[in-house]
């Protein structure tokens, strides 16, 4: 497949990947001037008129999907190739490792990595459970970890399309199985809560480096699903959050119901123990009911028995009943009289002895400085909590909960709130999003754009996120600036059109592709005042800039035309009379075009792609302020000659010359 041209734009650079049922290549897409991959189906699928039905219906369902966790699905499509279909899916082009990779280099990841890899997981199966598409192959295997430590889940709607024949493949089957939820196993009814079930055995692997089930055949495996429990992960690390450990294990429940209700539910979890609020879960975790345990049955003659030795302990207990109770009676009152002795004394002495202290003020103190000012008052401090503040630093007082000057007994509790410094926030990550997506991801995470740089890029198409800066998931203030830089797509390289006009042919195409510009149509006609071989017209003016690669046609003289005139009939028009096109070449003309930029943005993009004689060239790209005013542009070229106009990759109309 390599070199070969799918869809008239998809051409096949190398083998990047392959499983079960599909091979996975890069492509360069022309069309849009970008890399993509494409997964086209084995050849033993081909065959399956059921499984291609079924992957066209859920493929084009998945493509309506679009989330930043999810690999976005551009096309798909079928090509007729050596005889035979190729049915093949375009996909986003992510540059970096599987999951499975990255769990086999590291053996486990954090606690933190976990949790955050799990969020943006179930964020992905929330949009597509929203938009009525379960994956039913969630494995680390499709969840692909993009440089910018971004997941990216793969695969959504291809899972589906599977018919049974597809589970013949060993290697498919393998690969999957050991994240079957039960009732996948036992080709039962499946639902959302089924991928919940096979994410849950993601985090188990991903917490503890392996997974749950294991066994000699996929059958067994799939057996262990349906009938053996999973050891939790905590009994194999101890130092495994108790949250984290209960949320695994509701996800991987046997039945349906026991797991959580939706992938909204589960993110309320994952995002509770990210911030450590998880008494709630712990507490679930608690209340679980205890397992079954087996008790001895009871027998009539054991009642019998124990009834006798009831009566016979209770008449022995009835001898003493008496004497104890008038023992403890006397101890408890000789309690309460001591007790209450004692108080009053206290309560007198506090009256009568107990000094008052006038309370400093404490806010601006660090917790030491607080504790030994009060200490030498004789009071005490409590630290009651900690707070953002934008206005004092971390670890300084804000508040104390009894007013300076106020007046207090000595050994007086004061509470204190500590400073956090200024309130963070977690900077999300906009790489590879759109511009206006990464400003609308910024401002919900309370962040704001600051300086925007653009580059070019013959990777990142244009207006999309290149780098961003302070790098993702690092901590700011909130209201902080995260400065971006964003593609302007490829760079056009820009030539000048040298002159043609009176040069050889030859010469003058070698001239052509010097200047780094592609040798278009030459035509060969008469013409009256240039020698036979020579230029004498070109499509494009010499000192035009021209977009690199664009074709020039020329047309080359056939020298004078020879007529011959009969000797007795007059000439019907006078020598030098009218000329056309087939003595001096077509004709010229240009049109004026006043273009005025976007007035709701900053700058515009304007381009004008050409049309003449069948070829197509982009003779202009320029951005303007809306503040320059009206742009003012002549466009030259034969007669018939078409001009497309854009506004930032947008249509706006279309101009011809007429004359």
């Amino acid at each position: 497949m390599i070199g070969k041209i799918l869809g008239g734009r998809y051409e096949i650079l190398e083998q990047i990947g392959g499983g079960g049922m599909a091979i996975v290549y890069k492509a360069k897409c022309h069309l849009l001037n970008r890399y993509v991959a494409i997964k086209i189906l084995r050849n033993e699928f081909l065959e399956d008129e059921d499984f291609i039905r079924k992957f066209k219906r859920e493929s084009q369902a998945a493509a309506s999907l679009s989330h930043p966790n999810i690999m976005n699905i551009y096309d798909v499509g079928v090509e007729e190739m050596d005889n035979k279909q190729i049915h093949y899916i375009v996909m986003e082009y992510i540059q970096g490792k599987t999951l499975k990779e990255l769990i086999r280099e590291r053996g486990k990841l954090s606690y933190d990595e976990v949790i955050e890899y799990s969020i943006q997981i179930a964020e992905a199966l929330r949009h597509a459970h929203n938009n009525h598409i379960v994956h039913r192959d969630i494995k680390s295997q499709n969840i692909m970890i993009n440089q910018e430590n971004r997941i990216k889940v793969t695969d959504f709607g291809i899972a589906r399309a599977a018919s049974s024949s597809t589970l013949t493949t060993t290697s498919n089957v393998l690969g999957s199985v050991h994240y079957f939820s039960p009732e996948q196993a036992r080709g039962g009814y499946t639902d959302e809560k089924s991928d919940i079930y096979s994410l849950g055995i993601v985090m188990y692997e991903m917490v503890t480096g392996r997974l749950p089930y294991d066994g000699e055949s996929p059958i067994s495996i799939a057996l262990k699903h349906v009938q053996e429990d999973i050891v939790p992960p905590i009994e194999l690390d101890n130092s495994i959050p108790r949250g984290l450990n209960a949320i695994i294990m509701k996800c991987v429940q046997k039945r349906q119901g026991d797991r959580y209700d939706s992938a909204d539910s589960l993110l309320r979890d994952l995002r509770m123990i990210k911030n450590n609020e998880d008494t709630a879960i712990f507490a679930h975790e608690d209340t679980e009911e205890q397992a079954t345990r087996m008790i001895s049955i009871v027998k009539e003659e054991d009642v019998d028995d124990m009834s006798t030795r009831g009566k016979t302990k209770g008449r022995k207990r009835k001898k003493n009943k008496g004497e104890t109770k008038m023992i403890l009676l006397a101890i408890l009152l000789a309690f309460l009289v001591v007790t209450i002795v004692f108080a009053g004394w206290l309560k007198l002495n506090d009256y009568f002895d107990v000094a008052e202290v006038i309370v400093p003020n404490l806010i601006g103190m660090t917790e030491r400085e607080a504790r030994q000012t009060l200490e030498e008052l004789g009071l005490g401090l409590n630290v009651k909590g900690t707070a953002a503040s934008a206005e004092f630093d971390p670890g300084l007082v804000i508040w104390q909960s009894v007013k300076e000057n106020s007046k207090v007994k000595e050994g007086f509790i004061i509470d204190v709130t500590i400073s956090e410094g200024q309130d963070m926030v977690r900077v999300p990550s906009v790489v590879n999003m759109t511009y206006e997506d990464a400003v609308q991801a910024l401002l919900e995470a309370g962040l704001r754009v600051g300086q925007r740089k653009y580059e070019y890029s013959d990777v990142t198409p244009n207006n999309v996120v290149m780098r961003q800066e302070p790098e993702a998931f690092s901590y700011i203030a909130a209201d902080s600036m995260v400065h971006l830089v964003i593609s302007r797509g490829e760079e056009i390289k820009m030539v000048t059109m040298p002159n043609l006009v009176g040069k050889k042919a030859i010469d003058a195409q070698n001239e052509i592709v010097r200047a780094g510009l592609v040798v278009g149509s030459v035509t060969e006609e008469h013409h009256d005042q240039a020698p036979a071989g020579q230029v004498f017209w070109q499509s494009y003016e010499a000192g035009t800039e021209l977009e690199a690669n664009t074709a020039v046609d020329i047309y080359v003289s056939l020298g004078p035309a020879q007529v011959e005139e009969p000797a007795d009939e007059p000439i019907d028009e006078p020598i030098g009379g009218p000329a056309d096109e087939t003595t001096y070449g077509p004709r010229e003309g240009s049109i004026i075009l006043r273009l005025t930029p976007f007035s709701d943005r900053e700058e515009t993009e304007i381009k004008i792609i050409r049309r003449q004689n069948g070829v197509q060239a982009q003779i202009y790209k320029e951005t303007h302020k809306y503040s320059g005013g009206e742009v003012v542009l002549e466009l030259r070229g034969t007669v018939g000659t078409e001009f497309d106009i854009y506004f930032d990759d947008i249509y706006q109309f279309s101009q011809t010359i007429t004359e």
